[in-house]
């Protein structure tokens, strides 16, 4: 089997449970991160998502061209002040896992 995977680019999966009643704000909080987000030079994908069996699981499902366009996203001050003051109110807890795409 020849398995090949996209070496280049890299998928980010960010797991989000808001605090209980704080769900639509954080929509809001990570919906506002997306306008800016994609017109970051190396984001090719940056998708919201709610979970249809709970809908305090949030998702963003991410895409970017190599680890440092990826790595670069993280540093900008939008993103740091989300971790740093929008995060604590609204999130129960999180998790950030790093993908390489599987290609047929």
């Amino acid at each position: 089997m020849d398995i090949r995977k996209n070496e280049s680019q890299l998928v980010c999966i960010a797991k989000f449970i808001a605090l209980p009643g704080e769900v639509n704000e954080l929509i809001q909080k990570l919906h506002a991160l997306i306008p800016v987000t994609l017109q970051e030079g190396g984001c090719i994908r940056y998708e919201l998502n709610q979970c249809i069996e709970d809908e305090n699981r949030i998702t963003f499902i991410e895409k970017w061209f190599d680890e440092k366009t990826f790595n670069e996203h993280c540093a900008k001050p939008y993103i740091a002040d989300f971790f740093n003051e929008g995060n604590p109110f609204h999130v129960k807890e999180f998790e950030v896992t790093l993908h390489k795409q599987i290609l047929p």
